[in-house]
């Protein structure tokens, strides 16, 4: 099965022709398909994931509820454990025929080289090139370190996570690392343009061009060169190893930042755990087309799961950002403002976060607070 596991999603996809051809014989343009609306209420995916991703989904379904979100979830579950993707393309079927979806982190087997991550196939398949998570320090959570607002904009696809290993002998193995100048260059604009738009007054490039002189040297050329349209906004670049250090000792002199996919994930878990850890910041993966919110960190919890212990906050948040995306601004705020005083003003505050709430606690304190604002 490593052979057929090797191969590209697309002829998983290709291979369940009949769900994407008309019975006249040609394929629907995915750009033609309208999302799916109904009476005014939207549909959205829901992958509950492993761990406690079930758990999470159930209290954004009770606080949805709550707050008249119009949301109806179409859920799909998937199985990490199996070479078999047809629950995969399920999913990026139901997401494309939705439009956005809420997700909880997949399990994949770290034993299984023939099994590809189902969280990164989903990502490439949908376009979703990058992976935005906006880390700002809580007024309710002792940290280290106060006043951190920092906006990550990672590379989702491509890069160190092509998934293209093999090994040429015994013993010796080789894994590509993929960079394109258009995907750069997307994400980059993507970067300034949000910046430019949010009042934002600095974008840093985060890379390792000294040794990478090649794939990362790409990347710092075309930054340097989209930094040339944006004169309104100050552009520096900094080495990976010298940006964990700068972070821990002085996080407050960045503010906009653009990495790669593998560095993306490191400092992404780095800032969120220097603003209060994985239970709090949620993130987006954002395409021309489609959208998966979910939280920042990508945690299955396992340990928690069933333990009513783990922090809903980040996946609450998740679902604030998606009513937000889908232009449901009042409901996006309810729920938001909810989650914000539950933290900040109650300090209903999970273990993670130095409490001893239960995750049960937050849920109905949020609750709480959403009927108090809709009445």
């Amino acid at each position: 099965m490593s052979v057929t596991a090797s191969k590209s999603l697309l002829s998983a996809v290709s291979r369940a022709g009949p769900c994407l051809v008309s019975n006249r014989g040609y394929k629907l343009k995915t750009s033609n398909i309208p999302l799916a609306k109904y009476g005014g209420r939207h549909t959205v995916t829901m992958l509950p994931g492993d761990g406690i991703g079930p758990e999470m989904m159930g209290y954004v379904k009770e606080v949805f509820r709550y707050a008249g979100a119009p949301i109806d979830f179409e859920t799909v579950h998937l199985d990490p454990s199996t070479d078999d993707y047809h629950d995969l393309v399920n999913a990026i079927s139901s997401v494309k025929r939705n439009g956005s979806a809420i997700k909880g982190n997949i399990e994949t087997n770290l034993n299984r080289p023939d099994i590809k991550s189902r969280n990164v196939e989903m990502r490439n398949e949908l376009d979703l090139f990058v992976n935005r998570v906006h880390c700002k320090s809580h007024q309710g959570v002792k940290t280290r370190h106060e006043d951190i607002d920092i906006v990550l904009m990672r590379q989702n696809t491509q890069g160190e996570y092509a998934m293209l290993e093999h090994e040429n002998v015994p013993g010796v193995v080789e894994s590509l690392k993929i960079v394109t100048e258009p995907q750069c260059e997307r994400l980059c604009r993507y970067a300034f343009d949000w910046a430019r738009e949010h009042g934002r007054k600095k974008v840093t490039l985060i890379h390792k061009a000294n040794i990478m002189k090649v794939t990362d040297g790409l990347f710092l050329e075309v930054s340097r060169r989209v930094a040339k349209d944006y004169p309104d906004i100050e552009h520096q670049q900094m080495i990976i190893d010298n940006c964990c250090m700068q972070l821990v000792s002085n996080p407050w002199q960045f503010d906009v930042m653009v990495l790669t996919n593998l560095y993306g994930t490191i400092v992404s878990n780095l800032v969120c755990g220097l603003v209060g850890g994985p239970g709090v910041i949620s993130g987006s993966n954002i395409g021309p087309r489609y959208a998966i919110f979910e939280p920042a960190t990508r945690n299955t919890g396992s340990k928690l799961f069933g333990k009513n212990r783990a922090n809903p906050c980040a996946m609450l948040n998740a679902g604030a950002d998606l009513l937000n995306h889908l232009g449901l601004k009042y409901h996006s705020e309810l729920v938001k403002s909810a989650v914000d005083l539950t933290v900040n003003v109650d300090r209903i505050h999970t273990e993670d976060l130095g409490g001893s709430a239960t995750s049960m606690d937050v849920v109905q304190n949020v609750i709480n607070h959403v009927k108090n604002a809709a009445k």
